[in-house]
C-alpha cells in the first residue's frame, strides 16, 4: 500500500472537458493527492467524469464551499482561468491551474499577490520540464556540459487547428494565437534552463485573413476570420546573457527545426518537444558528433507510461503532486505561479513587441526553480504493486 490516503491533498475539479481525462486517470500514479469531487458548468460533464472516475459530481458553488477540498484543479479555457481562481483562493483552497496562469498578466499577478496574501498555494502548467527529458537536459546545463549557455533556438511550428478541431474559431482571435496557446511548453522549459528573460523583441505577421475549416463537424466547409497574428519571430535576452530566437507559428507546412536547442562555450545540447515528457536529449561537446541521451526509458519517459501510449508518456499531475509535497514540507513547488507569471509576462511582452516593432524590458524578478532529481521525482510516485 502507498501513503495513508487520509492524508493526502484533497482535489476538487473544476472543468470536465477533454483535458480532465488525463489528470483524473495520472492521480492515481502520485503519491498524496486524491481526486474527490468535480464539477462543471454543464452538470452532465460532471457527472460523465464522477461516474467514470468514482467521484462526487457537485455544483462549482458546492465544491468550492467543500471544507473537505484543500485544493481546486481549474481546468477551465482560459478566459475563465482568473475567475476561477479568484474564486478558489477567496474561498481558502490552494490552486493548480491549466496553463496559462491567466489571460493578461495583471490578471495573473493579481492571482499571485492574493495567493500569498492568504497564505496559499498557486501553481499552474505546463509541469512537462518536469519530465525525464527536461530534467536530464537541466542536469548537463547544471553541471556544464555546453559550458556558458551564449545563444539558441526554439520553434513551434505547424499549420494551426482547422484540419482537426470542430470548432477551432477561438484559437484565432485576440487571448489566442500559437504564442498563448503553446508557447508556455516552450518558454517554461526555456526559463527553468537559462533563469528569467529580461527583454523580448518581436515581429509578427497574419498568414491568412481567413481559414478554411476542413475538420468533420458543424463548422465544416465554413471559413472564419482571423483576428490575431498567427507567427511570431523574437528575440529573448536573458538575465544570464544568453539570447535565444523563440518562433511560433501556424502558417508553417513543413520544417526541419529542433524544437530547442542550446549552444554555449563549451558544446550544444538539443531537446524534444517540450510538450511531452520523454524524448532524446542529444549532446555534442565541442563540435563532436551528437551523443543521443534517450529519456524514453527513463522514470516519466515511454517505457515507463503504465497506460497505452504509442510514442509518448503523459504525466501531467507531477506539478500537482509536487505542489502537495511543497504544501507538506514547506518548500516552493516547481510549476508555481511565480514562474507561470513570469512565461505570461514574457508571452504578453512577444505580442506587444510583435505589434510596436519596439523592444519591450520584463520587470518580473524570479528564480529558476529547483532542480528536480531522479530520487525526488521517484518520491512523487503512488507504489504500484
Amino acid at each position: 500500500m502507498g501513503r495513508d490516503e487520509r492524508d493526502a491533498l484533497k482535489i476538487g475539479v473544476i472543468g470536465c472537458g477533454n483535458i480532465s481525462t488525463t489528470y483524473l486517470r495520472n492521480a492515481g500514479l502520485f503519491a498524496g493527492v486524491a481526486m474527490v469531487a468535480c464539477a462543471d458548468l454543464m452538470p452532465e460533464m460532471a457527472k460523465l467524469r464522477a461516474d467514470e472516475f468514482g467521484l462526487r459530481a457537485v455544483g462549482i458553488d458546492a465544491l468550492l464551499a467543500d471544507p473537505e477540498i484543500d485544493l481546486v484543479l481549474n481546468l477551465t479555457i482560459p478566459a475563465a482561468h482568473h475567475a476561477v481562481s479568484l474564486s478558489a483562493l477567496s474561498a481558502g483552497k490552494h490552486v493548480f491551474t491549466e496553463k496559462p496562469l491567466a489571460t493578461s498578466h495583471a490578471e495573473g499577478r493579481h492571482l499571485v499577490e492574493e495567493a500569498g496574501r492568504r497564505g496559499l498555494l498557486i501553481g499552474s502548467a505546463p509541469d512537462t520540464f518536469l519530465g525525464a527529458a527536461g530534467r536530464r537536459a537541466r542536469r548537463l546545463v547544471d553541471e556544464g556540459a555546453i559550458g556558458k549557455p551564449v545563444a539558441g533556438t526554439a520553434f513551434m511550428m505547424g499549420r494551426g487547428m482547422e484540419h482537426w478541431h470542430p470548432n477551432p474559431q477561438f484559437y484565432y482571435q485576440p487571448g489566442g494565437g500559437p504564442v498563448l496557446d503553446m508557447g508556455p511548453y516552450y518558454l517554461t522549459m526555456l526559463v527553468n534552463l537559462l533563469g528569467p528573460v529580461a527583454s523580448v523583441s518581436a515581429l509578427s505577421a497574419r498568414g491568412q485573413d481567413e481559414r478554411l475549416i476542413t475538420a468533420e463537424g458543424p463548422f465544416q466547409n465554413t471559413r472564419f476570420t482571423v483576428g490575431t497574428p498567427t507567427t511570431l519571430l523574437s528575440l529573448l535576452r536573458f538575465r544570464s546573457g544568453a539570447v535565444v530566437t523563440f518562433g511560433a507559428s501556424w502558417d508553417v507546412f513543413r520544417h526541419s527545426n529542433m524544437p530547442i536547442e542550446l549552444h554555449g562555450t563549451e558544446g550544444s545540447l538539443r531537446l524534444p518537444d517540450p510538450d511531452t515528457f520523454g524524448g532524446v536529449v542529444g549532446l555534442s561537446h565541442r563540435g563532436a558528433d551528437w551523443a543521443d541521451h534517450d529519456t524514453q526509458g527513463d522514470l516519466y519517459g515511454a517505457r515507463n507510461w503504465p497506460y497505452a501510449a504509442p510514442d509518448r508518456a503523459n504525466y501531467r499531475m507531477i506539478g500537482v503532486a509536487d505542489l502537495a509535497r511543497a504544501l507538506r514540507d514547506g518548500s516552493r513547488p516547481r510549476a508555481s505561479g511565480a514562474l507561470a507569471l513570469h512565461v505570461l509576462e514574457i508571452m504578453e511582452a512577444i505580442l506587444a513587441s510583435g505589434e510596436a516593432g519596439a523592444t519591450i524590458g520584463l520587470a518580473g524578478e524570479i528564480e529558476r526553480p529547483e532542480a528536480l532529481g531522479d530520487g525526488d521525482a521517484a518520491a512523487l510516485l503512488a507504489d504500484r504493486a
